[in-house]
């Protein structure tokens, strides 16, 4: 008797690609305040949409899902879109709280701000899109939870991000909630 296997994502040498790029672009860069290099977390990232079924497209969205918010705003955005495509871009836009590009001198808005369109923005994004941006706010906080329990870390953890614990911790209920509701909906393909 056969047992019927869901096919596995394939990665293809634009993950490869997609993997060398970002390493390239978050070159030397350390998660905040700690010696962990940055692939790490777009590792994580990456590995949890593996791990629950995504397209090798959200598997790179992953990847790069950090790189125009951080890393250089609407023109690394396009460079993104030409060499990885349409989706990818999209996934990746969609997963930023900003697009403005910090190395040109452009400001971003405050942390609260961002933070709060970028909850309510998740209310129209699809499922794909969802996968990627949960498995970066889940490695996001794993990564906070490992630190709290560090006797050398513990609550001074909350200094790394600039606001005080409540404030992110309502950024976190407030998204957490939003994603519940989003996901009992029925239409549209939302998450």
């Amino acid at each position: 008797m056969m047992t019927s296997m869901i096919s596995a994502t394939v990665l293809t040498d634009r993950f490869d690609r997609a993997l060398l790029y970002a390493t390239h672009v978050h070159g030397g860069q350390v998660r905040k305040e700690t010696t962990i290099p940055y692939i790490a977390h777009l590792l994580a990232v990456a590995a949890t949409v593996l791990e629950y079924g995504g397209s090798e497209d959200m598997v790179i969205a992953g990847l790069l899902h950090d790189a125009a918010e951080d890393q250089g705003g609407e023109p690394r955005l396009a460079d993104i879109r030409n060499r990885f495509g349409d989706r990818v871009a999209d996934i990746v836009r969609a997963c930023s709280d900003s697009m403005v590009n910090t190395a040109a001198g452009q400001q971003k808005e405050d942390w609260r701000t961002r933070k709060m369109l970028y909850i309510e923005h998740l209310k129209t994004v699809d499922r794909e899109t969802c996968l990627v941006s949960l498995s970066d706010k889940v490695h996001n906080a794993r990564s906070i939870l490992r630190d709290l329990r560090k006797p050398e870390i513990g609550s001074t953890v909350w200094s790394r991000f600039g606001k005080r614990p409540k404030e992110d911790t309502h950024s976190k209920e407030a998204a957490g909630k939003d994603l519940d509701e989003a996901s009992d909906r029925e239409t549209g393909g939302q998450c």
